[in-house]
């Protein structure tokens, strides 16, 4: 059976996301999705306006997606809907999941890769995260939640944006890339999500995707021969925040208001020279024991020393993987490109280390 492409869908209290949801399910695509609440405790958010009052865990709605409410655990029910999709009882494409508001994705995310049983079914495509306009500033200033959600993002969609001035959201908008560059950002109104935004992203699947998103170096000020014209899929310019939002000692005093020096960052390692596969196997080893639970994400392509293909690394705390990508064609300058997502973490320690790991 063919893996079954994952969802998770994020955002702090309030951000949209269930109104989100509903436009997704209530789209005439075509497509069969099961929705998983995945509730922690007491607190029910959004389960009694997806699904009626009723004992059954699992509920068929009438264009053919379901939706169940998790208090369990949420492997345990991946596990099951594999297993009813496989006897045919339930009919189901792809899976997406609703984290409560207060989660953080991380846990959500690596029970894809922690779980053989869930790893042989599933696919994880994407981390979605809901950004709320009005209130964002304030919940990235004061939650921690609101900064990791934005840090383990695939792709971020800004709700609310017409209740804000064009200066306060391209404030936000500045702001969410220098804490995460690699995630495209679309606003959304009144939960008008495309599909093409939403699902097949590839966000998590080690190919070379990275390779040809546009939007992956743009936290590198110093390369200035890098293309910044892809500022239009996001409603602002490209080439005036480059530099500004990336230098940190530049970051609260240009003209993008970053009130607090946000304890999620991003920075990016840039090589021409190949890695030597022991020594960067056994620096990153190393870091990712003593940072990983404060590394959100990590991703790149790699040029290693003997291999005529490149390398696509990627990681969520202290798990991280790599998959061979396509050779190095004739006429490519063959190098290494890493972006680093993470709270606090030591730079120049990772940086300097990753140019002791090169040949």
């Amino acid at each position: 059976m063919a893996l079954i492409p994952a969802t998770i869908l994020t955002g702090f209290l309030g951000a949209g996301k269930t109104t989100v949801l509903k436009r997704i399910l209530s789209e005439a695509h075509g497509q069969k999705i099961a929705v998983i609440e995945n509730e922690f405790g007491e607190e029910n958010i959004d389960s009694d306006i997806l699904v009626s009052d009723t004992t059954e865990q699992i509920i068929q709605m009438s264009n053919g997606c379901i939706c169940c409410t998790i208090r369990e655990d949420l492997r345990a029910t991946l596990q099951d809907l594999a297993e009813k999709k496989r006897k045919g009882e339930l009919d189901f494409d792809r899976v997406v999941i609703e984290t409560t508001g207060l989660a953080d994705p991380g846990p959500v995310a690596q029970t894809f890769f922690m779980d053989d049983e869930v790893a042989e079914s599933y696919l994880l495509d994407a981390i979605l995260t809901l950004v709320d306009a009005k209130h964002a500033p304030d919940q990235l200033n004061d939650r921690q939640e609101a900064r990791r959600q934005v840090g383990f993002a695939d792709q971020i969609f800004i709700s609310k944006s017409e209740l804000v001035s064009p200066e306060a959201l391209n404030a936000l908008q500045h702001r969410l890339k220098h804490m995460n560059p690699r995630a495209p950002q679309h606003t959304v109104h009144f939960g008008n999500v495309a599909i093409k935004d939403f699902f097949d992203l590839r966000g998590f699947n080690l190919n070379a995707k990275l390779d040809i998103d546009p939007d992956f170096l743009s936290a590198d000020t110093h390369d200035h021969d890098h293309d910044h014209s892809h500022g239009h899929d996001h409603g602002h310019d490209d080439h005036e925040h480059g530099e500004a939002c990336n230098h940190p000692s530049h970051a609260d005093h240009s003209g993008h208001h970053h009130h607090v020096d946000d304890d999620v960052k991003s920075f990016v390692f840039k090589s021409d020279r190949p890695f030597d596969p022991a020594k960067l196997e056994d620096f990153l080893g190393a870091i990712v024991n003593i940072y990983g639970p404060r590394m959100l994400r990590y991703k790149g392509v790699l040029y290693m020393q003997g291999s005529e293909r490149k390398v696509i690394f990627q990681g969520v705390h202290q798990l991280m993987g790599s998959d061979l990508g396509p050779a190095w064609a004739p006429d490519e300058v063959k190098n290494s490109k890493l972006v680093f997502i993470g709270i606090d973490l030591p730079k120049d320690i990772l940086l300097q280390g990753m140019e002791q790991a090169l040949v």
